[in-house]
C-alpha cells in the first residue's frame, strides 16, 4: 500500500496537488481542490484496467466544471428551496445558484476551494478546510476533515467530520460519477441498479421535495429487486418529468445509527460491481441526465447519461421541511459520517 503526491496544476495561482492511494488490485486518485475523487482504477473479471470514475486531468477543468465531478459538496449538499432557511429565529439568505434555489453550497462552495491535505499511514490522506462564519452567508464557522481510504478489501472508505463554532446546517457528501464499463465508454443504461429504500422523496420541476415521501412500489422508482437503469428512465411519469430521468433522494432502510448498505450497482459486461454502505439517511440517485458532452480525461467527452451518482445525504431542503431529518450541527457538536464504497469483481 502506497500514497503519493504530485502536482496537479493550479487555481488562482495557488498549486493544487494529486494525491494517489495504491493498493495490490486498485488506484484511487483525489485532488485537493474540492476533495475531488478524480479515478478510482480497478480490474474487471478479464483483469483489463478500468476508471470508472468520470474526471479532468488537471485542477484548472475542475475549477470551471459545471456538474462537481467527483467533488465532496457542501456546506450544504443538494438543494435549499429560495435559498432560504430559519434557525434559532433568524433567517438566512443564500445564494441562488440553481434557478430560485441553492444547489451544493453556494456560488462557490466546498467543491470550488483548496483544501490542506496531509497523509496518514500508508492508505490514508485527510483534507481539511475551515469555512468561517458567513461564508456563503452560513451562520457559524466549521472545521471540516474529509479522510479517503483504500482497503486491500477493494473499499474506499470516505469518512467525513465536522465541528462548527455556532449552530448552523451541514450536510456533506461526494458528488462522484460512476461507470463500470469505464468512464469513457458511454452511458449507463446497462447497468443494474438495486436501492435499499422502499420510499422515495417527490419533487417539483425545480427538484424541490413537495414535502413528504412516496412508496417506489409500481412506480419507476422501485428498484428494491436488479432493475437496468436505463428500463423506465424516461417513463411517462410525472416524477421522471421533473427529474429529467432520476435525480431523485431515496429513504434508506435503516436501524440505528451504524453502516448500512444503500445500494448495489452491477455491469454485467465487466463483471464489476459496486456496493455502496453508509451512515446517513438517504441518497440521492441522479442518472446523468444534465451531462452533455463535457471533455473529460484524456480527450473523451461525458455524454448524457454516461455515469451515475449515489450521493449519500440527508434528504433536499431538510431545513425547511420538519418531518426530513435534521440537517442542525449544533455549536459544540460533532458531525460525523462514513460512505464506503466497495468493488469487486466476478467471473
Amino acid at each position: 500500500m502506497t500514497v503519493t503526491r504530485r502536482p496537479f496544476g493550479t487555481v488562482g495561482g495557488q498549486p493544487v496537488e494529486l494525491f494517489t492511494l495504491t493498493n495490490a488490485g486498485m488506484e484511487a486518485a483525489i485532488t485537493n481542490f474540492g476533495a475531488t475523487l478524480v479515478s478510482w482504477l480497478v480490474r474487471d473479471r478479464s483483469g483489463t484496467i478500468r476508471d470508472i470514475v468520470l474526471g479532468y486531468d488537471d485542477a484548472e477543468a475542475y475549477e470551471v466544471s459545471p456538474g462537481y465531478l467527483g467533488a465532496v459538496v457542501g456546506r450544504y449538499a443538494n438543494r435549499i428551496a429560495r435559498g432560504y432557511f430559519e434557525l434559532n429565529g433568524r433567517g438566512y439568505q443564500l445564494a441562488k445558484n440553481d434557478g430560485d434555489n441553492h444547489l451544493h453550497g453556494g456560488s462557490r462552495g466546498f467543491s470550488h476551494r483548496i483544501w490542506d491535505a496531509e497523509t496518514v499511514g500508508e492508505a490514508s490522506v485527510v483534507f481539511s478546510y475551515f469555512s468561517p462564519d458567513g461564508e456563503e452567508n452560513y451562520p457559524g464557522s466549521l472545521d471540516v476533515k474529509v479522510t479517503y481510504t483504500l482497503k486491500d478489501s477493494g473499499e474506499l472508505a470516505v469518512d467525513y467530520f465536522a465541528r462548527a463554532g455556532a449552530d448552523t446546517i451541514v450536510n456533506l457528501t461526494n458528488h462522484a460519477y460512476f461507470n463500470l464499463a469505464g468512464h469513457d465508454h458511454g452511458t449507463i443504461l446497462d447497468h443494474i441498479l438495486q436501492i435499499e429504500a422502499d420510499q422515495y422523496v417527490p419533487v417539483d420541476a425545480h427538484c424541490i421535495p413537495l414535502g413528504g415521501l412516496a412508496p417506489v412500489e409500481g412506480t419507476p422508482f422501485d428498484f428494491r429487486r436488479p432493475k437496468l437503469i436505463g428500463a423506465e428512465i424516461d417513463a411517462d411519469h410525472p416524477q421522471i418529468k421533473n427529474g429529467s430521468g432520476y435525480d431523485h433522494n431515496f429513504v434508506l432502510r435503516r436501524t440505528g445509527t451504524g453502516l448500512v448498505k444503500a445500494a448495489e450497482v452491477r455491469h454485467p459486461e465487466t463483471g464489476l460491481t459496486l456496493e455502496v454502505h453508509t451512515t446517513k439517511p438517504g441518497m440521492q440517485f441522479y442518472s446523468g441526465n444534465h451531462l452533455a458532452g463535457q471533455k473529460g480525461k484524456g480527450g473523451c467527452t461525458y455524454p448524457r447519461r454516461s455515469g451515475f451518482c449515489l450521493e449519500t445525504q440527508y434528504y433536499p431542503d431538510s431545513i425547511n421541511q420538519p418531518g426530513f431529518p435534521s440537517p442542525i450541527l449544533r455549536a459544540g457538536e460533532e458531525y460525523r459520517h462514513t460512505t464506503v464504497f466497495k468493488v469487486v469483481s466476478t467471473s
